[in-house]
C-alpha cells in the first residue's frame, strides 16, 4: 500500500513537467511572410515627436523598401553602443518606432561588435529581431523576437542572451 501511495506522488510531480511539453520553436523569417515589396514613391508623415527626428526619417524618401515588404527601416546611434530607430511604412507614410533603443549587444568580451547584429530584417518577413538591452535596462539582455503588424509592433517572445551576447 505504502509504495503504490509513493508511486501515485511520484506520478502527480511529474505532470506538471510533461505537461509543460517542449519549449517552442523561435520564431523564423519564414513564418512571418508579406505580400510584394512596393513599388511606388515613398510617403512620410510625420506627427508629434517624429518631427525631432525628421532629418533622420526623411532620409527614407530616397530608400527601397527593406523590411516587410512596404517598409523602409531606418536606425542610428543614440551613444556608445547603441542604436535607436524606426520602420517608416511608404504606403501611408506612418513612422513606426522601434520597441525600444537598443544597447550592449555584445558586452562579455566573446564576441567583437561586428559580429552580433543589433537589428535584423528582410524585405520578405514581418519579423524583426532585435539582439541587446532595450532601453538600456538592466536584466533586459537577449533576443527580442517582434512582428510589424498594422503599423504597430507586435511582441512575440525574448530569449536570454547566449554566448556572445550580453547578460545585462
Amino acid at each position: 500500500m505504502r509504495s503504490a501511495l509513493l508511486a501515485a506522488c511520484l506520478l502527480l510531480l511529474m505532470l506538471p513537467a510533461r505537461a509543460a511539453g517542449p519549449e517552442p520553436a523561435l520564431p523564423r523569417f519564414e513564418d512571418f511572410p508579406t505580400g510584394p515589396a512596393h513599388a511606388g514613391r515613398n510617403r512620410l508623415v510625420l506627427k508629434g515627436d517624429d518631427v525631432h527626428w525628421r532629418t533622420r526619417l526623411r532620409w527614407t524618401l530616397g530608400q527601397k523598401p527593406d523590411f516587410a515588404g512596404h517598409y523602409v527601416l531606418a536606425s542610428w546611434g543614440c551613444g556608445t553602443e547603441c542604436v535607436m530607430g524606426a520602420a517608416v511604412n511608404t504606403r501611408t507614410g506612418a513612422v513606426v518606432w522601434l520597441p525600444g533603443s537598443l544597447c550592449c549587444w555584445y558586452s562579455d568580451g566573446q564576441a567583437a561588435p561586428e559580429d552580433v547584429e543589433p537589428l535584423r530584417y528582410r524585405l520578405d518577413s514581418r519579423l524583426l529581431v532585435l539582439s541587446g538591452r532595450r532601453n538600456e535596462q538592466e536584466g533586459d539582455a537577449g533576443t527580442h523576437y517582434y512582428a510589424i503588424e498594422g503599423d504597430r509592433f507586435v511582441h512575440l517572445r525574448d530569449m536570454p542572451p547566449q554566448r556572445g551576447q550580453p547578460r545585462g
